[in-house]
């Protein structure tokens, strides 16, 4: 019988949704940056630019949370 984490599927969740939200703010500001740009679409793709850095954060932030959170229950850290 397989053990349950609750909380560790929680911790997983949460770093997988970063994680979809950084794939998706990537491709967004990958789209901005395949077409010819006017100052405004540039200013979109700066933007698209910060979003995946902020998302990019995001992402690590909860990665290194489910991490900690799996030495923590099978390691005892």
């Amino acid at each position: 019988m397989a053990e349950d984490y609750p909380e560790l599927d929680q911790i997983q969740r949460m770093y997988r949704t970063a994680v979809d939200e950084w794939i998706a703010a990537i491709r967004r500001e990958e789209t901005l940056a395949s077409v010819n740009h006017s100052v405004a679409q540039i200013d979109q793709w700066e933007k698209a630019a910060l979003d995946e850095e902020e998302a990019s954060e995001k992402a690590r932030s909860a990665k290194t949370e489910y991490e900690t959170a799996l030495r923590a229950k099978f390691f005892n850290f």
